[in-house]
């Protein structure tokens, strides 16, 4: 009897009509530099279905079965010759009427050349949108999502920023001296808690609800574009949230790394997050599987880049979001943790189609040759090419840190910072290089040294003129802190003040800062306001000198501009020798402090006040 029912369950299975649920990527363009697009078409048994059109310029060139019914791949290729409309894709199933798909050919707004990306001469505020400002209460809850409530006690909760709270401080970026913004991911992440952070997506093509929508992403970008700032995306290829719309349904066998695990309900198998192996010319098969293969956790799936279906999605999701907002910037969450090969050919096929573009890929180490293995136009043992422009300086990042927090000597204080610097001899190209005081995985830099202001100017002043990409966490200018649990992720990312309506100080406004915060903010906007107009720290030639007596003098000398800092570490003023430094040719010039806009002859010495950091330039107005 329970084989018969089986059968007549499976019979009844079989014979249901085909539909379609959804094609993804949902539209395309014409005139793109790559005229092939794969079309993944999602529906039940729509897999036993053959496809057609009659479109000129348009063909099918493939046809595949995914090894569920519910999946079939349609490779296209749209010539020269095609122009925008609307594709109607016939799709003849074993039984039942033809369906009819429409899909969009649109024209490009603007010409691939116009997509420039970020460079040296930005400066990117990185924003958490949930922390940031909560500009539509209306969109705070979601009743049709597993997390549905909003609590702004709890760290690891959703407290309701948005897009439109972004938007809505454009003006307070700008006039910061920002130009370009940096944001978490903005897409849905429907899992049942800690969903705010952004990092588990479940639908590649959809803005998370509680951040907004679709047409408001498109509002900030181009509100952001506007003012000459540019919008990054933070995306992920390496994972998804186990909550994904396709994890009930997998493709194919081979979608997701230890699928049959999965499938079967056994343990999770976790990465070993051995970074190293992919450089490694020893490094063990199994340690290098494990590596990128692993899961980071049980609530993130490991995307299997191998599958040459799966590598097409990604490669054109986000060539779609790039066209779709006229992105100025990808920012690529875990970078070594993908198969290597599949991220080389990701970046080349976006860097194809937008040449004046640009990526920052997430390498945590601390090691500056496995940084500057990822970046283009290196030299790999390995003949390994990344088409990957810039990548993130978390090496510098700690030299920075260690410089000024440990005690002077031979080995140790700002001679780290200056040996630090001096690596960039191995770099193909290190003003394309990302440098940060922190981010959102890492403890604020005022935790970090210790609360102590004065340190965490110098920090600042040290990495605005480097050449670098300088990337700020939003509330680095107003002192935030994790200090009550240094390294808490749901602390780091802590509440905007004056985001929230009821909240008690508001540092767009300045209104119930400390003195120390408002002179924190002051300061940084002093900072990224000249740096934005300053040819010497674009592309003006570095000399520093190795740090003696508790200073450390950095130069940025341009034509007709020159940059000085001097970090001084005494606790009490200093004669500082100006002798040393006549190879910089500054002798009976005027330098103003760019600070407190003091002006002061370079001659013979210069009486420090105590540990600061001190930034003298030529240029006058």
């Amino acid at each position: 009897m329970k084989r018969i029912t089986f059968l007549l369950v499976l019979f009844i299975c079989n014979s249901v009509l085909a539909q379609i649920d959804r094609v993804e990527p949902p539209n395309w363009w014409v005139g793109m530099e790559n005229e092939h697009l794969q079309l993944l078409v999602y529906g039940q048994n729509i897999g036993k279905s053959v496809p057609s059109l009659d479109y000129d310029g348009v063909q099918i060139t493939g046809v595949k079965k995914g090894d569920s019914p519910n999946y079939l791949f349609i490779d296209l290729t749209i010539s020269d010759q095609a122009e925008a409309g609307t594709l109607k894709i016939q799709f003849k199933p074993e039984k039942g009427k033809k369906i009819v798909h429409e899909y969009e050919l649109l024209e490009r707004t603007r010409p691939a050349e116009d997509f420039k990306g970020f460079d040296n001469t930005d400066a990117v505020y990185l924003i958490t949108p949930d922390r940031f400002a909560n500009g539509d209460t209306a969109n705070d809850t979601d009743n049709s999502l597993l997390e549905k409530t909003i609590d702004r006690t709890n760290d690891y909760a959703r407290h309701g920023g948005d897009i439109r709270g972004i938007i809505d401080h454009l003006d307070y970026i700008e006039d910061m001296g920002f130009t370009a913004i940096w944001s978490s991911p903005l897409l849905i992440n429907d899992m049942a808690s800690a969903s705010y952070h952004g990092y588990a997506m479940t639908d590649f093509y959809k803005v998370d609800p509680r951040f907004g929508s679709l047409s408001e992403y498109k509002e900030l970008a181009e509100k952001a574009r506007e003012r000459g700032i540019k919008l990054i995306m933070d995306q992920v290829a390496n994972h998804t949230g186990i909550e994904h719309w396709w994890m009930k349904d997998l493709p194919f066998e081979n979608w997701i790394n230890f699928q049959e695990r999965y499938e079967n309900g056994e343990s999770t198998i976790y990465s070993n997050h051995r970074r190293t192996s992919n450089q490694d010319s020893y490094a063990a098969e199994t340690d290098k599987k494990r590596m990128t293969e692993g899961w980071f956790v049980d609530t993130m799936p490991d995307l299997n880049q191998k599958n040459p279906f799966l590598a097409t999605y990604l490669i054109q999701n986000s060539i779609w979001w790039v066209e779709t907002l006229g992105l100025g910037g990808i920012r690529q969450d875990t970078y070594p943790y993908p198969n290597k090969e599949f991220m080389s050919e990701w970046a080349g096929a976006i860097m194809q189609e937008y040449p004046e573009f640009n990526i920052v890929g997430e390498e945590w180490s601390y090691n500056p040759l496995l940084i500057r293995y990822w970046q283009d136009g290196v030299k790999n043992r390995d003949g390994y090419t990344s088409n990957l422009r810039s990548t993130m300086d978390f090496a510098m990042q700690s030299n920075i840190v260690q410089g000024l927090k440990e005690k002077e000597a031979w080995d140790t204080g700002l001679i780290k910072m200056y040996e630090g610097l001096a690596n960039d001899f191995a770099y193909a190209d290190p003003e394309n290089i990302m440098i940060f005081p922190d981010n959102h995985d890492m403890s604020r830099i005022y935790t970090q040294l210790g609360e102590d202001a004065v340190k965490t100017k110098m920090a600042l002043s040290y990495l605005l003129i480097l050449p670098r990409i300088p990337q700020i966490y939003y509330g680095t200018e107003i002192l935030m802190s994790d200090a009550a649990k240094p390294g808490d992720h749901g602390l780091i990312r802590t509440d905007f003040p004056g985001g929230w309506k009821n909240s008690s100080k508001n540092a767009f406004t300045g209104e119930g800062l400390s003195q120390e915060q408002a002179d924190m903010q002051s300061y940084l906007k002093k900072l990224l306001n000249y740096r934005k107009n300053s040819i010497a720290i674009h592309s003006g030639k570095t000399i520093h000198f190795a740090p003696e007596n508790s200073t450390y003098l950095i130069s940025r000398i341009a034509e007709d501009e020159t940059i000085v800092l001097i970090l001084n570490k005494n606790t009490e003023p200093v004669e500082f020798d100006l002798k040393r430094y006549k190879e910089l040719g500054l002798e009976g010039k005027t330098l103003k402090n760019l600070i407190t806009g003091d002006t002061m002859k370079w001659s013979g010495s210069l009486k420090l006040p105590a540990q600061g950091a001190y930034l003298l330039t030529t240029k006058m107005n």
